[in-house]
């Protein structure tokens, strides 16, 4: 049996670490698919090399670029890998555009797809990540739950058959990862900082990040705050300076570069 493994952003590939573990482990043949939606080194490899997934076997290096951009150079080349490598099934994970893309080609080529962290709703459909939700779980052959909830909303959308409660993954990677945490960060000397003095604050979505008002009351808050460390985003970055507000936050904060996982566990 082969499966291939569609990922693309730093929540893909924590969710990919305990069920690529387990894949293995049942010696399945994993066809691991980096779509490059993330591609430096703070928001890619590095997971990679401290949550001990295997190297993908493809990276498309998509890069940046509209949603509709990166969702059709995916669907694309996905499906080329797809029917080359003839995968029995295709995993995708969450809901990024990379998770779209993967379930998107899955259906065309009539691969099963399943989906892992099905179900999860915002009901705002103003979120990207909510329509790529609900398009991969109606093109999906197989949905796996976290929680009951995620169950119960399929389930008002009409979704019944061939949905399965399976538990959190993310609760899986934490665990793994805690221990390897323990002995492998070193975040907390390194910047100087002792445990429970400091606030930690990430901003990344984009109705915070591009939403001009929104960055200002989130820069706000924390302007207000003492000690706080901000591992800052990319898309953060550009949209503080862009607005006026980078030389505030970066004089008053402690900014940082994104983190790998077991950094923000610690």
């Amino acid at each position: 049996m082969k499966i291939a493994t569609i990922v693309g952003a730093r929540p893909n590939f924590i969710k990919l670490a305990p069920v690529s573990k387990e894949i293995r482990e049942r010696d399945i043949d994993e066809v691991i698919v980096h779509t490059g939606q993330h591609y430096n080194y703070e928001m890619d490899r590095i997971f990679f090399d401290q949550m001990g997934i295997a190297a993908p076997d493809y990276h498309l290096g998509i890069g940046s670029g509209s949603h509709a951009f990166q969702t059709g150079e995916m669907l694309k080349k996905i499906e080329e890998i797809l029917q080359k490598e003839e995968p029995d099934a295709v995993i995708v994970f969450g809901d990024t555009n990379s998770t779209l893309a993967g379930g998107l080609a899955a259906a065309k080529l009539h691969i099963k797809c399943a989906h892992v962290e099905a179900g999860l709703r915002s009901f705002d459909k103003r979120m990207p990540e909510e329509i790529n939700r609900v398009l991969v779980d109606h093109c999906s052959d197989l949905l796996l739950c976290p929680t009951q909830t995620a169950v119960d909303n399929l389930k008002r959308e009409g979704i019944v058959e061939n949905v399965h409660l399976t538990g959190d993954v993310m609760v899986d990677a934490q665990k793994d990862c805690e221990r390897i945490a323990q002995s492998e960060s070193h975040i907390i000397e390194s910047l100087g900082l002792e445990i429970g003095d400091y606030y930690l604050a990430t901003v990344h979505r984009a109705s915070n990040t591009d939403d001009p008002q929104n960055l200002r009351a989130i820069a706000q808050a924390l302007l207000e705050l003492d000690d706080v460390v901000f591992p800052c985003h990319p898309r953060a970055e550009k949209c503080l300076r862009e607005f006026g507000l980078w030389e505030d936050v970066s004089r008053k904060i402690r900014v940082i570069k994104p983190v790998g996982y077991l950094d923000m566990l610690v």
